[in-house]
Parts: structure tokens; sequence; C-alpha cells
């Protein structure tokens, strides 16, 4: 099954939406911190709202915790980023990639984006909008990855 990531989420709101999203697919989920909130604030616990007990979520306290939680692992790291090389929908997932996505405010760094097996873009039509809501983008890729791999009933 694929995982999301969220390395250095600031909005609690947006942290609380892939949660739930989470939650109702199975998807473990991945907070890499530093965060840009705390993990009791109200509004994540909100966004949220009773689905938190059904998230298999994993905290990792900074960049080099979760790296050595993944090598445990295995798995492609996919890096989801506007300066992506490959469109999300043509993409062949496989079941245990790793879904990356950066903080609301700076997206993924180019170092992490560079240890990415590949990066992924989601397209847009106006060239004015840089880039999609982080839940949105999350619920996105996760959708279709599930899809592909015939795991969503």
């Amino acid at each position: 099954m694929p995982q999301v990531v969220l390395v250095h989420p600031q909005i609690p709101p947006n942290t609380g939406n892939i949660a739930r999203t989470c939650a109702a697919t199975g998807t473990p989920l991945h907070l890499v911190g530093p965060l840009g909130f705390e993990t009791s604030d109200r509004y994540l616990k909100r966004a949220g709202l009773d689905y938190w007990p059904y998230v298999d979520v994993h905290f990792h306290e900074d960049l080099a915790a979760f790296r050595a939680f993944h090598r445990q692992g295995g798995g492609r790291q996919l890096g989801f980023s506007a300066r992506g090389s490959d469109n999300y929908i043509e993409f062949e997932f496989q079941p245990n990639d790793w879904l990356l996505f950066g903080s609301e405010t700076t997206g993924l760094s180019p170092e992490l984006l560079d240890e990415c097996d590949r990066t992924l873009y989601i397209p847009m039509t106006h060239p004015k909008v840089r880039s999609l809501n982080l839940s949105v983008s999350a619920a996105l890729g996760l959708f279709e990855a599930l899809r592909q791999l015939g795991q969503l009933h």
C-alpha cells in the first residue's frame, strides 16, 4: 500500500484533511518535522474530526529520522511538485511507493526532490495558478495510486 508523507506541513486544517483521507483509505500517514503547529492543535483535531483514532500516523522528528525509517521498509520516494518531471496520471504506481508532499509555503526542497526516485506533477491548465491546496494534491495523488493498484472498493 502506498504511504503519504508530509514534510514540514504548516497549516493544521490541511494536515487534518489529509489525515481524514488516509483514515478513509487505510493509508499510513507520515508527518516529518518540524511541523508548523502542535499535534494537539485544536484546528488539527477539528479538521480530522473524530477520525484520528483510525489514522495509522507516524511522527518523524526530522528528515534524518524519516530517512532511517524509510530505509527499513524500502520502496520508491515520489516527490510531488509543480516542478515535477512526470504527469502523475501517466505514471505507473507500485504498492510500496511513498508519496511525498512539501509544506504549503515552500513545497519540497530542491535537495529532497533530488533524493526522490521520481518527481510528479499535477497538470493545471491556467498558467497563473502555480499550485493546488496541499490536501487536494495529496488526495489526488493517493487516489490515483490506489485506483491504479486496484485498491479502491
